[in-house]
């Protein structure tokens, strides 16, 4: 499933020295800490809905870290956004590469002062800036930015990606040279076979357990593999480390061979951020929701189409014609050639025959049950509508719809729909249109909300209303249900009396709760002039005292606006003096009775 992405633009100068450079010019880029490099996760690290897409090079658990560019250029980029890459800057160099550096503190002094100045005029904390070649060219070594714990991050560390600049794709930093040794094989931890001839949304994959040996890896009940499949793939649990480093990293490559033939092989050396999302068809995804091993496809499945496979002569996958036993080799490398094997024979117990794929009768048999990755689908009710586009699922999928019975509770205005379950992903949105149980005063038509929801994971999305239906999209099956939704969202600053007095505080903090837990809008005014609140982690708003609040008595305005437009606004009197600690309050010990 496809989530939020950004592409940016640059030059044409720039595009045009892309076809003339190396893809990966060696010594190029230097580090971009000033510490030697050290990684915490690298390229192509499996993560929720995504591939990591570049380097988190580590900082030592430190902030505020010089951070310098890799390479001379300009910059092109500056973003501030909450979650996501927090505070971030894009050089563009003139060989059409460019380098991204995110989760950052503070710019540069110069840098800082102009993306200051950019957010009060635009009257908004999260800006995309946009610069021409000549606005801030950078040397390479320069300090342009300090290390940081912004956006999304969830500790101290520096992001750091390689991009091609003309494609937009995100390149593997790991083959440009960067110093670092790495003389550590991958390890293989767990081995999964599949039947090829039934959709993965109807398996159950057999566990091969491994043992290491002097050579690589095998199976622990013998080298010789026995299985009533003929059709068959599999998918590994592997992870790599650098040398000196505990860490656990992505594997960079993986290929199966049958009797020396390679017949797939994915390779993470760029991704573009459109197929990014594809990384739900590349593992098993219903393990994964289930709690359970991030296993990567080696073969890939009929609707993937995020470009780390390569294309070979057959299916992609293993296919027994006879029962002779097959020589298997399943190679998985890094970056730096170091590789790990699993050798096994393969053999099927069964004559061979030619009955087509479960998936392929399902879909000429009962095509209004199944999804299908090479069409639309569409279902119909009384009181739900269906439509999801061609290529939402990776492989045939049964539609397993459900739809609660019992009263209505209020606010809600339908019942409760279930289409299938969060085990089976979506990779772009599927349009979901309930009808209302009854009419809905013209005044209420702007103010409902469509809900998603699967356990306690739940999401809220502004609905639209026509001739007594509602309709939003979601990139998640799960249960839906529409509800109307009046009630403001609420805001308060801590504090007692007319005017509360901030002398203790070195900031000011608000975190605005809503029903549905949406808070769409946050402006604050000192003395009817915006005032700058960051909102780094997406929960609180949080403004650091500086000089646009001087010491002194200030009226303070806060609005809020919730998905569908309800809003409150509040006022306070706020006195600032010099910063005065708070006052710890000394323990009493009680002297006990004898």
């Amino acid at each position: 499933m496809l989530k939020a992405l950004f592409i940016f633009f640059c030059s044409a100068g720039f595009l045009a020295a892309s076809a003339q450079s190396p893809r990966y010019p060696q010594g190029y880029f230097i580090n971009p800490m000033a510490i030697p490099m050290e990684l915490t996760a690298n390229f192509g690290e499996l993560r929720n809905n995504h591939w990591h897409m570049g380097l988190d090079i580590r900082t030592d658990a430190r902030e505020n870290l010089p951070v310098r560019a890799a390479a001379a250029g300009h910059i092109a980029f500056i973003g501030v956004r909450p979650l996501s890459f927090g505070r971030f800057i894009i050089i563009d160099h003139p060989n059409g590469l460019s380098t991204l550096y995110a989760h950052l503190n503070d710019f540069a002094p110069a840098i800082e002062q102009y993306v200051t100045q950019q957010q009060y005029e635009q009257e908004s904390w999260a800006v995309e800036l946009r610069f021409t070649p000549g606005q801030f060219p950078v040397r390479q070594g320069q300090l342009i930015a300090y290390s940081g714990n912004t956006g999304g991050s969830a500790g101290p560390h520096l992001h750091f990606e390689i991009i091609d600049t003309k494609s937009s794709k995100r390149l593997n930093p790991l083959l440009f040279g960067f110093p670092l040794q790495d003389r550590v094989a991958p390890v293989i931890r767990s081995l999964v076979m599949y039947d090829r001839s039934r959709s993965m949304s109807s398996q159950r994959p057999q566990q091969i357990p491994l043992r290491k040996t002097a050579t690589g890896y095998e199976p622990v009940n013998g080298k010789l593999l026995r299985t009533p499949l003929h059709r068959l793939s599999f998918a590994i649990d592997a992870f790599d480390q650098v040398s000196g480093s505990p860490n656990p990293n992505g594997i960079y490559a993986a290929s199966v061979s049958v009797n020396g033939a390679v017949i797939s092989e994915f390779k993470i050396d760029s991704i573009d951020y459109d197929q990014t999302g594809y990384i739900n068809a590349h593992i098993d995804y219903t393990r994964k929701q289930q709690g359970g091993t991030l296993y990567q496809h080696l073969s890939p499945l009929p609707g993937e189409a995020s470009g780390i496979y390569k294309k070979f002569p057959g299916p992609g996958f293993v296919s027994l014609q006879d029962t002779a036993a097959h020589e298997v080799v399943i190679r998985v490398e890094d970056t730096y050639g170091n590789h790990s094997f699993i050798r096994f024979q393969l053999q099927t117990t069964a004559a061979p025959t030619a009955a087509p794929m479960q998936s392929s009768v399902k879909k000429e048999t009962q095509q209004a049950l199944y999804l299908t990755p090479d069409r639309p689908f569409f279902f119909k009710r009384s009181d739900v509508e269906l439509a999801v586009p061609a290529g939402a699922v990776y492989d045939s999928v049964p539609l397993d719809y459900q739809v609660d019975a019992g009263p209505l509770l209020p606010p809600a205005l339908t019942r409760r729909h279930r289409v299938n379950s969060m085990e089976w992903p979506l990779h772009s949105d599927m349009e979901v249109k309930l009808k209302l149980s009854q009419p809905l005063a013209a005044s209420l038509h702007n103010k409902l909300v469509m809900q998603r929801s699967w356990g306690a994971v739940k999401k809220v999305k502004p609905a639209f209303y026509k001739q007594g239906w509602v309709t939003a999209s979601f990139d998640d099956f799960g249960h839906f249900q529409v509800y109307v939704d009046t009630i403001a969202p609420d805001v308060r600053l801590a504090g007692k009396g007319d005017t509360i007095d901030l002398s203790g505080s070195r900031a000011i903090v608000f975190t605005p709760t809503d029903n549905f837990g949406v808070i769409s809008m946050f402006r604050a005014e000192l003395n009817g002039r915006w005032l700058r609140f960051t909102n780094d982690k997406a929960r609180s708003w949080v403004y650091r005292f500086d000089e646009r609040c001087p010491y002194g008595t200030h009226r303070l305005t806060v609005t809020v606006r919730d998905a569908v437009g309800n809003e409150t606004m509040r006022h306070w009197y706020i006195k600032r003096g010099p910063y005065q600690p708070p006052v710890k309050k000394k323990r009493t010990t009680s002297k006990r009775k004898r």
